[in-house]
């Protein structure tokens, strides 16, 4: 139970992070971008594992680590030359992924 409370916990925040890639410091959409997810994740953390004192870290270094994948993979799509990135990634993800498979070419992830 652990194991999926992590790997969601690290989603949701790859989702919030790849936002927070696309706004500018310390704006209010950037501290937005950093602070919904976590009452999802400590709601999350409550609701499946109950109280633990011992794995606040473990959260926070993955909580951290989502909203840094998030930001890289950001970062990936326009080093790709990526155009009109919006701050949705699955929307930007699909958009991609279509414009491939018309130029019958696929994206490969540079992260």
């Amino acid at each position: 139970m652990l194991a999926i409370v992590i790997a969601a916990i690290f989603i949701i925040n790859v989702i919030f992070g790849y936002w927070r890639g696309n706004t500018r410091k310390f704006s209010l959409q950037w501290i937005a971008a950093i602070h919904v997810p976590v009452p999802m994740a400590i709601g999350l953390r409550l609701w499946l594992l109950g109280w633990n004192w011992a794995l606040i870290p473990v959260f926070v270094l993955d909580f951290a680590a989502g909203h840094y994948a998030g930001g890289r993979i950001r970062q990936a799509f326009l080093k790709r030359g990526e155009t009109g990135l919006s701050s949705w990634l699955a929307g930007d993800a699909f958009r991609i992924i279509v414009a491939g498979i018309r130029s019958k070419k696929l994206p490969v992830a540079e992260i």
